[in-house]
């Protein structure tokens, strides 16, 4: 089969590590008779520094005719001084608008190789590790909505407005519970109904929601409460689902956890089968173009792609497997290595995990 993927490498060492993220697509498409047809395009501050702008309309309509989007990461200090709608950052958010991609889907797992990498007690993660998964609404909430800046009685004030409707709430309810189906069958949704009259709004549809999913255990948490029942008993979750603001801060505090941000991919989905693809860590610039960076977190994310976008659970899994092969022979990344393990680069982690499929 042929399929086409959009490439937007980004910034900082998002180019190294999705050349190796190609590399173990490759080796997956020579083995399972598949081809992998990229075309790169420019997001963040690379297409700000070609061609002054965040998000050409030319990547939009790359992505849009294409069957998924590999993203690799966006940002750095040298645009720290531009204005919020020039910032790099604006062109994840354009997007996930244009390509209507409404669910964060953030797995946290942590691999019993890195056991001793997690911060939390032997007691708190017990035998079997974590395994959660953060579903994220992605184009609504705060970051979506109405914003600005006005002279008040007391200087300048500055607003941000959260804002859902009955029909966003329900669709990302929907994804979170489809989610839970095939895995423990329990959603725990996080909101702060004792304060917000949109989150209010939010768990009444997504009570509604949940009666079609009778299986499913479903029970809520203020947010606040779910940042500390997160290191206190990380245990008793499984799908987490919440809103773009808390899901961006929670999603983070969930992949900490598991010990290291650089192991952990997400999918961005919509209602199509078109998604993209991309690590949950940022563009580290201080160790781009070194060969230091962890590709791993990048290659998991094109696992997902197999698995969402293209219904290859098999090649995913695949991939799953040559990750976890690699972590058992003690090759590390220098994020993760720790005593007698063996660090080693970007391109030799990516060559071996290609060689292992």
């Amino acid at each position: 089969m042929d399929f086409k993927i959009a490439v937007i490498p980004g910034d900082g060492i998002g180019p190294d590590i999705v050349e190796q993220a190609k590399l173990v697509l490759d080796k997956v498409g020579e083995k399972y008779n598949h081809t992998f047809k990229y075309e790169s395009c420019l997001a963040g501050g690379a297409a700000l520094d070609a061609v002054n702008e965040p998000l050409p309309q030319k990547t939009i309509d790359t992505c849009k005719k294409s069957d998924s989007v590999l993203l690799g990461a966006v940002g750095g200090p040298q645009w720290d001084h531009l204005s919020g709608d020039m910032r790099p950052e604006k062109a994840l958010l354009g997007l996930r608008s244009a390509l209507g991609l409404f669910a964060n889907i953030r797995p946290a797992v942590m691999y019993k190789q890195l056991r001793d990498a997690c911060p939390l007690k032997d007691s708190i993660i017990g035998d079997s590790g974590l395994d959660i998964v953060v579903v994220r609404e992605l184009t609504g909430g705060i970051y979506f909505g109405q914003r600005g800046s006005q002279e008040g009685a007391n200087g300048k004030e500055a607003y941000d407005t959260m804002l859902y409707s009955e029909a966003e709430v329900k669709r990302i309810a929907v994804a979170a519970f489809d989610i839970a189906m095939k895995r423990n069958k329990k959603v725990t949704s996080v909101d702060k109904a004792n304060v917000l009259e949109n989150s209010r709004l939010w768990r009444s549809v997504v009570c509604e929601v949940a009666k079609d999913y009778p299986e499913v255990e479903l029970n809520h948490l203020y947010v606040d409460n779910a940042a500390m029942q997160l290191v206190i008993n990380p245990k008793q979750f499984d799908v987490i689902l919440t809103t773009n603001m808390f899901g961006d801060i929670l999603s983070d505090e969930a992949s900490m956890i598991t010990g290291s941000i650089g192991m952990l991919p997400s999918a961005s989905l919509g209602s199509s089968k078109l998604g993209m693809y991309e690590p949950i860590h940022g563009s580290a610039p201080d160790i781009a173009g070194q060969d230091k960076a962890n590709p791993i977190a990048t290659i998991l994310s094109v696992a997902m792609m197999l698995r969402y976008s293209f219904n290859l659970e098999k090649e995913a899994k695949a991939i799953e497997t040559a990750v976890e092969a690699v972590l058992e022979k003690g090759y590390r990344t220098g994020d993760i290595a720790r005593g007698e393990e063996k660090a080693v680069g970007t391109k030799a982690m990516g060559k071996m995990i290609a060689e292992l499929l």
